[in-house]
């Protein structure tokens, strides 16, 4: 027996006693490197499920604030409900300007989109970019290329703010003051007659509308207001009324100068816009002489299409715009045509063509 303990034996010396060594076999070694693999799988999962949760929110937001581009079938578009800020559609549709833009688009494409919202029918409404939605409408048809079948744009929210949708609509084109004293007075009178507009005057309107503009602009605004208000349809080209002018006659009407129902009898015959402006200017005592009424100039501008070739008119010019290759007329063949042309309008009468 030993001292240590009445047992007889001693605590067993450590450093005799050799460690076990336990070396991972190839199943473990697998089995371990699974578990580390899925794991971070798991990991990844987790967070890209969390990344897309939080890009489709940031995507449904984006949607309702109207920040999100869409391509729109040009079918699908409709421009009735929303009254347009600029007068003599007609006119800007067959300008020169809208050709620009056209050729433009075919360049270089589309590059700022359209602003639309739905109507309480459902129905896509056009809000901005009337002469880009214009433009793409006349390259479709003139082309039936597919690549002019839609349009670019935003859809705005839902948003029950008839004035607001008046307001977006002449935004862009008032920053870029690409309208007119008359077509924004026009928007004012238009808002004003809409039943879901509940600021019931023009003049009012004209703060609403234009809240941004210097007080001095408002003021000529107004003054078109009363321009166009006294004289209605009489006025046939209010957009060339001078700003000094309108601002002027409208003075004369407010201080009851003059006679008004002849002043618009004497518009109602005035022939050109500056036949229409002399009568102004007399009517509210200025230098410009007085303009004898007249039978209205004939229109300056047509257009129509033979088969799938647009033919544009205007003095001193005929457009011709098709598909064919016009370069690889021969030189000879191309001559015959246009003097076959130019002998079949003789033949009509035209005096232009007689005399060359």
């Amino acid at each position: 027996m030993t001292r240590d303990n009445k047992f007889g034996f001693a605590p067993i010396e450590t450093k005799s006693v050799k460690p076990r060594e336990r070396a991972v076999g190839p199943m473990g070694a697998a089995v371990r490197d699974a578990a580390e693999s899925l794991t971070e799988s798991t990991e990844a999962k987790v967070e890209q499920r969390r990344q897309n949760a939080d890009d489709a929110k940031a995507f449904r937001a984006a949607a309702d604030e109207g920040r999100v581009l869409e391509r729109v079938i040009l079918s699908d578009v409709h421009t009735d409900d929303l009254p347009r800020d600029r007068l003599e559609l007609d006119a800007v549709a067959q300008s020169d300007e809208m050709e620009e833009l056209k050729s433009s688009i075919m360049a270089r494409g589309q590059k700022e989109p359209v602003e639309l919202y739905r109507g309480d029918d459902g129905r896509l409404q056009l809000k901005k970019g009337w002469r880009r939605f214009t433009a793409l409408s006349q390259l479709f048809a003139e082309t039936g290329d597919e690549a002019y079948s839609g349009i670019i744009a935003r859809i705005a929210k839902a948003d029950d703010n008839r004035l607001m949708r008046y307001i977006d609509m002449v935004e862009e084109n008032v920053v870029r003051e690409d309208l007119t004293f008359a077509e924004m007075a026009q928007v004012a009178i238009t808002a004003a007659s809409d039943a879901q507009v509940e600021e019931g005057s023009a003049d009012v309107l004209v703060g609403r509308l234009y809240g941004a503009l210097h007080k001095m602009k408002k003021s000529y605004i107004r003054s078109f207001v009363t321009l166009l208000e006294a004289l209605e349809e009489d006025l046939s080209w209010p957009k060339s009324v001078p700003r000094n002018l309108g601002v002027d006659v409208a003075r004369a009407f407010k201080a009851g100068q003059g006679d008004v129902a002849e002043l618009r009898s004497r518009l109602a015959v005035a022939a050109t816009p500056d036949a229409q402006n002399a009568v102004l200017a007399d009517f509210a005592g200025g230098a410009a002489p007085t303009a004898k009424p007249s039978v209205k100039a004939p229109k300056q501008k047509f257009e129509f299409h033979v088969g799938q070739t647009k033919v544009t008119a205007r003095q001193g010019e005929c457009r011709i715009v098709s598909k064919q290759d016009y370069a690889s007329i021969p030189k000879a063949q191309l001559q015959r045509a246009i003097k076959a042309f130019e002998d079949a309008l003789a033949e009509e009468g035209s005096p232009s063509i007689k005399s060359l």
